[in-house]
């Protein structure tokens, strides 16, 4: 799969730059506010100055990693502070191929096409594996691609673009394919506080030396502009990896950590279950409409994204610039997610504007 221009922003840059009003529904930017702890936390650094102004450890403020692992019921050690969940799964998949002698790189179709993109900057091979009726990749279907090859699996749950939530014993197994051929699992689990099944499960919950977890607040928190993310790994693991975010990051921005940390110490579970509902009720209303435009279509399990597909409509980019023009709604066209789901298109539900777009596709189908 071929990384050669970011297709996200080649559709919102066209949908910018139409000639009427559109529904952005392309980028993951949720509409609803940060908690409140954010901006404190801004302004109470703000004030600090002087030395708290220069720069801050290469792995991350050490008290918003110490709180990071009371959470995710790990050593602090293992914890390092990322610029965003994208340099977290860049250094979890570095270490993969680092550490072990294969080379291959096994994603799920379709794929976020940053992990891909990844694999090839990194020296990686890129190996597909489609997935099931759920939007789930079939372990089964995981351990028949793998090979002594393979030196890094990588899978995102809650999923972007399906919206599948992988169950425990999923996980269980994808992490012993990963151990069975000595290679990497690579969790990224960036919308785990938007599961709607109360079944999501993290593979730190595996206690395995081949899992890898990254994260981010960017979605948790509504932060994207911030890039604060962190990365999980095995003890052994951590201080490459370590060695590897200062050469190529130095560090995360110290005004964002501290605003996160003042997030984490004093949001509670309201806020998340908030947009949880906020969300299930914009499911119900763009699938609704999907129903009336006669098009198939995924009701996400978690995340916010919706995967539709309308009859003799595939999901091509020329089509995803058509529907900007016509009907006034932008939405990422399937292919740029793979082969499997090249029929379909991607609709992100962070917009308030769901209703309008619902309504405007109804009528155009």
């Amino acid at each position: 799969m071929e990384y050669e221009e970011p297709l996200f922003f080649t559709v919102m840059q066209y949908a910018d730059a139409a000639e009427r009003d559109v529904v952005d529904m392309v980028s993951g930017n949720p509409d609803w506010g940060a908690p409140d702890g954010i901006s404190e936390g801004l302004h109470d650094y703000a004030d600090t100055g002087g030395e708290q102004f220069q720069y801050p450890p290469s792995a991350g403020l050490r008290e918003l990693r110490e709180r990071i692992a009371e959470r995710r019921g790990v050593a602090t050690e293992r914890v390092i502070v990322t610029n965003g969940g994208g340099m977290a799964n860049t250094l979890g998949m570095a270490r993969a191929l680092e550490r072990f002698d294969g080379s291959e790189v096994l994603m799920a179709d379709p794929v976020y096409p940053y992990y891909p993109g990844k694999a090839e900057m990194l020296g990686g091979v890129q190996r597909f594996v489609p997935v099931d009726d759920t939007g789930c990749l079939d372990a089964a279907d995981v351990r028949a691609a793998a090979s002594d090859e393979t030196a890094c699996i990588v899978v995102n749950t809650p999923n972007n673009p399906t919206g599948a939530v992988y169950r425990e014993e999923t996980m269980r197994e994808l992490a012993a394919v990963a151990e069975d051929y000595d290679a990497m699992l690579v969790s990224d689990e960036v919308y785990d506080h938007f599961d709607f099944t109360g079944e999501f499960t993290s593979a730190l919950a595996l206690n395995s030396e081949h899992v890898v977890v990254t994260n981010s607040f960017s979605k948790t928190y509504a932060i994207t502009g911030f890039r604060v993310g962190y990365v999980v790994l095995p003890a052994r693991d951590a201080p490459a990896a370590r060695t590897r975010n200062m050469l190529t990051n130095v560090a995360t921005s110290r005004p964002a950590q501290a605003a996160v940390l003042e997030a984490l110490r004093t949001t509670d579970a309201s806020y998340h279950e908030a947009n949880r509902e906020r969300l299930r009720e914009r499911v119900e209303t763009f699938t609704a409409a999907l129903d009336r435009a006669g098009a198939a279509y995924t009701t996400p399990e978690g995340a916010f994204y919706v995967l539709a597909r309308f009859p003799d409509y595939p999901g091509t980019m020329a089509n995803a610039k058509r529907l900007i023009d016509e009907a006034g709604v932008a939405g990422m066209p399937g292919e740029a997610f793979g082969a499997a789901r090249s029929d379909w298109l991607r609709f992100a539900l962070v917009s308030p504007r769901v209703d309008t777009a619902a309504e405007r596709l109804a009528e155009y189908f």
